[in-house]
C-alpha cells in the first residue's frame, strides 16, 4: 500500500514479514489445510506479542499503536500476512477489540481487551446472516427482551472463524432498532456448525442460536442504537480485508513478473513479447490503483471523514474485481504450471475469492455507494 511509514512502522513491517517468512511460510500454510482449526493459538499468542491484537486497544487495557494510528499500524500487519496468505483471526478479533473498546463498559473491557490483546481469548463478528445478508436493513436474528436480559433466535453465516473462537460479538434485532451482544462460544442453545471454505487455511462456521438467553449486561453499547457501531466495524472489517488483498496480488505479481523473466520460449524470455508487455502494463495499472483505493479507504476509516462509508466501498468495488482479475492474468502468464496444486498461485486466488464476497460482493458495494448519494432516489 501507498501509506508514508515512518521508521518505527518500517521496522514493525519489516519484523513482522521475517516473523511470517520464518514462523508461518506458505509451505507450512499448505500442511494447515487438513487442520480443523486453520490455525495454532500458540502461534498466535506469539502474534499478540508482537502487537497483532493491540493497536486498537486503549493502552489502560495492554494496548497501544506505534503512530497514534492503530488502524494504519495494523493494515501494515494484514497486507503482510496477505503477502503469505498468512492464517489467524486478525480482522475478525480486531473488530471485536476495536467495538469493545470504544464501545463497551469498563466491566466488559476489563474481561476481553486484556485477554484479547494477549492472545489468550479469540473474538468474531457474527454479522453475515444466510442469503448473503449483511447490511443493516436485512439482519434478521431476533433479540428478545426478557427476564432483565434477551433471548437470541436465529442464524448467522458464515462467521469467521466461528468455530474457533471464545467470544462472539452478535448483530441483532431488537424491537428498538439494532442491538449487539457478547455471546460466549460456549452459551446454552448455540449450535456452531463448521462450513467449508474456498481458503485453505480461513475456517467459518453457521451459528443457530435457539433461545439463547444473555443478560444484560452482555450488551455493547446502546440497545436498538446500534447502527452507527455496525457502520464503524464494517469500515474496519473492510480497511484490513483490502489492505490483505492487495498484499496478496503484491506478491503474485512480483512472482508473474519474475517468472516472465526466466522463463523463454522461442530463445527469448516470455517479458520480451509485445502482447505480454500490454497485458502486464495493464495489471500494473489496475494493480496501482488497487494500491491507492485501499490506502484511501484506511486513512478515511482511521480519520474517520465523513465520506468514509462511501470511499470504502468504493475500494472494497474496485479491489473486488480487478484483484481476482489480476490474479487470474497471472495463472495464465504461467500457462499449465499456474493451475497445478502443487505450485503456490490458487492459494492466493483462493484467498482473494473469498475476500471479494465477504462483507459483501462489488456489486453490492456499488448499490450502496449508490444509496449513500442518493441515486436510488432519483432512479424511483
Amino acid at each position: 500500500m501507498d501509506l508514508d511509514l515512518s521508521e518505527d512502522q518500517e521496522f514493525f513491517r519489516d519484523t513482522t514479514r521475517k516473523f511470517l517468512e520464518s514462523e508461518i511460510p506458505v509451505e507450512r500454510v499448505r500442511k494447515l489445510a487438513d487442520d480443523p482449526g486453520g490455525f495454532e493459538r500458540s502461534w498466535w499468542r506469539r502474534g499478540a506479542e508482537m502487537g497483532w491484537t493491540s493497536m486498537l486497544v486503549p493502552e489502560e487495557y495492554g494496548g497501544g499503536s506505534l503512530a497514534g494510528e492503530g488502524l494504519l499500524d495494523l493494515v501494515i500487519v494484514a497486507e503482510e500476512m496477505g503477502r503469505l496468505v498468512s492464517p489467524g483471526p486478525l480482522l475478525a478479533t480486531n473488530v471485536v477489540a476495536s467495538a469493545v473498546a470504544e464501545r463497551g463498559t469498563p466491566e466488559q473491557q476489563q474481561a476481553l481487551l486484556p485477554a484479547i490483546v494477549s492472545g489468550d481469548v479469540i473474538a468474531t463478528w457474527a454479522l453475515c446472516e444466510p442469503g448473503g445478508r449483511w447490511q443493516s436493513d436485512e439482519i434478521g436474528v431476533e433479540a428478545l427482551a426478557k427476564d432483565d436480559g434477551f433471548v437470541i433466535r436465529g442464524s448467522k453465516e458464515p462467521v469467521e472463524a466461528g468455530g474457533q473462537v471464545d467470544q462472539f460479538l452478535v448483530t441483532a434485532r431488537t424491537d428498538e432498532g439494532l442491538t449487539q451482544l457478547l455471546v460466549p462460544a460456549d452459551a446454552d442453545g448455540l449450535t456452531v456448525t463448521a462450513m467449508e471454505s474456498l481458503d485453505l487455511v480461513r475456517r467459518y462456521a453457521a451459528l443457530r442460536f435457539e433461545d439463547v438467553f444473555v443478560p444484560a449486561s452482555a450488551v455493547l453499547g446502546e440497545a436498538g442504537n446500534a447502527a452507527a457501531d455496525v457502520e464503524r466495524q464494517l469500515q474496519v472489517a473492510l480497511a484490513l480485508q483490502l489492505a490483505e488483498t492487495v498484499g496478496a496480488v503484491d506478491r503474485i505479481f512480483e512472482v508473474t513478473l519474475e517468472w516472465m523473466f526466466d522463463r523463454f520460449s522461442f530463445g527469448r524470455p516470455l517479458a520480451s513479447y509485445q502482447a505480454l508487455k500490454h497485458r502486464f502494463a495493464d495489471m500494473k495499472m489496475w494493480h496501482e490503483a488497487n494500491q491507492a483505493a485501499a490506502t484511501g479507504a484506511a486513512c478515511a476509516v482511521q480519520n474517520r471523514s465523513e465520506n468514509a462509508p462511501a470511499v470504502v466501498s468504493s475500494a472494497k468495488s474496485y479491489v473486488g474485481d480487478h484483484a481476482t482479475f489480476i490474479l487470474q492474468e497471472c495463472v495464465q502468464m504461467h500457462g499449465g504450471l499456474g493451475v497445478t496444486w502443487e505450485y503456490d498461485l490458487h492459494l492466493y486466488l483462493r484467498r482473494a475469492t473469498v475476500n471479494e464476497v465477504q462483507y459483501g460482493t462489488p456489486r453490492e458495494h456499488r448499490e450502496r455507494i449508490a444509496r449513500l448519494i442518493g441515486m436510488d432516489e432519483e432512479t424511483q
